[in-house]
């Protein structure tokens, strides 16, 4: 039997990654690549790249603070840009968003007065009926303010997702996170006061001088809040990120992996002792919660609307975005580019990479196979006409060889076993396809 790779070699929430895509020399016009698309289950998706402050673990797009009234002119672009992909999108056949979702950065990095503008962009530019599809902002202890909130709730809110990391000060001290916990409890509370259907709260396991001691005094602290949804994340040192710049991530050993597999399976158990099902590697759901999420947008199939310069979006031949970075300047000079774009570069696709053909059966095999309900053998073999064993015989046959795949599973269905999800993070780089791999490496990091 040989050897599994690693579990813990990189987060695939997307595929392909962002280090894949190159500048597009023909900057295809936006309204060309949406043409012949369906649009009537789209994402919308709002980018804010900007925080309070960097932590150690982050190699998001984001910046801290935003000087010289920043925001304003972010928003300004941001207007803009809303102006011109929803001309783009035309009005052939109907237009609907069915879910929509801020991210960042910290949305809530921006003032009441600004998440009202963001969400006048998202309705009265977009369309988007925020108050009618299920929408998720993400936020921080230290921004998640009473009148903030206030507005998201009122704006339409029903998911409300919070970065805690760890209720341990001395392990948010340690993923360079200082927060104090009495102002972790305390914006919880605020959340809970908002009466928003969803709270979702973030931690993170494998921090240095974690134990399975304090491990579960976080879980324990997450649960007394009874969250709807709680995502339970590895940690990762990451090139040009706080922490990986004090750590060499080469020396991320088996030792590592073993502290951080042994924590996401307590975990793990912890949770669905206390009444939640697992929805992903990362995921779980309060089982009596019901589901959050829109009940007509499949994230294999329909598009995506990526606002902001940090965002993607999809269409069923081209995922595109702006230029990324994970180093600081580097981001600084992306978003002060961003704010100066006018509406004819906002009209076109820049940075992207083709997902026709193969990559789209990777893509859709990646994204379903990656959730703890499995994928239908049925809708794959609708959709490409052909069956996942026959164009991934290979990759397949050996994630069977390492107990990765469910015996058990009922016919038609192709799910992970309980060992599979816990090594979802070396899983999903197995199936990366060999032009995606050498993009990948050939990135240049900035």
């Amino acid at each position: 039997m040989s050897t599994a790779p690693r579990p813990y070699r990189s987060y695939v929430y997307a595929y392909p990654h962002k280090t894949a895509y190159r500048a597009l020399p023909e900057r295809p016009e936006l309204a060309a690549l949406w043409a012949d698309e369906p649009k009537d289950a789209l994402s919308l998706y709002a980018h804010i790249p900007f925080c309070e402050v960097r932590c150690g673990f982050c190699n998001l797009f984001t910046r801290i603070g935003a000087p010289d009234e920043l925001t304003t002119r972010y928003l300004d672009a941001l207007d803009r840009q809303a102006t011109a992909v929803r001309e783009a999108l035309g009005d052939r056949g109907p237009v609907r968003f069915a879910t929509a979702a801020f991210g960042g950065g910290t949305p809530t990095f921006l003032t009441a007065a600004e998440l009202e503008r963001l969400c006048d962009i998202a309705e009265k530019r977009m369309g988007a009926d925020l108050r009618a599809v299920p929408l998720s902002v993400e936020t921080s202890p230290s921004t998640a303010t009473a009148d903030r909130l206030a507005v998201l709730a009122e704006r339409g809110a029903t998911r409300l997702s919070i970065g805690v990391q760890s209720f341990v000060e001395a392990e948010a001290r340690a993923a360079v996170r200082p927060q104090r916990r009495a102002d972790v409890e305390a914006a919880l509370g605020r959340i809970r006061d908002t009466c928003v259907p969803v709270l979702n709260i973030d931690l993170i396991y494998g921090i240095d001088g974690q134990t399975e001691r304090s491990w579960r005094s976080s879980l324990d602290a997450a649960l007394a809040w009874r969250p709807e949804e709680l995502y339970l994340y590895p940690l990762y040192v990451r090139p040009l990120t706080g922490l990986g710049r004090i750590q060499d991530p080469a020396a991320a050993d088996r030792e590592w992996d073993e502290q951080r597999l042994r924590l996401y399976r307590y975990g793990r158990d912890h949770l669905l002792a206390h009444g939640y099902e697992q929805v992903s590697m990362r995921m779980f759901r309060r089982a009596d919660a019901g589901p959050s999420g829109p009940d007509d947008y499949a994230c294999q199939t329909d598009g995506m609307i990526g606002l902001g310069c940090g965002a993607r979006s999809y269409t069923s031949a081209l995922h595109y975005s702006f230029d990324y970075a994970v180093d600081m300047r580097k981001i600084r000079t992306i978003i002060d580019t961003y704010t100066e774009t006018g509406p004819e570069e906002f009209a076109r696709a820049h940075h992207g990479f083709a997902t026709t053909g193969a990559e789209a059966r990777r893509r859709h095999l990646l994204q379903s196979l990656l959730q703890a309900e499995g994928m239908p053998l049925a809708g794959y073999e609708e959709r490409f006409g052909s069956s996942p064993f026959a164009d991934f015989g290979p990759e397949l046959a050996r994630f069977e060889e390492y107990g990765w795949l469910d015996a058990d599973a009922p016919a038609g269905l192709l799910r992970l076993s309980p060992e599979g999800l816990a090594y979802s993070d070396g899983l999903g780089p197995e199936l990366f396809s060999p032009v995606v791999r050498a993009a990948m490496a050939a990135y240049e990091l900035k």
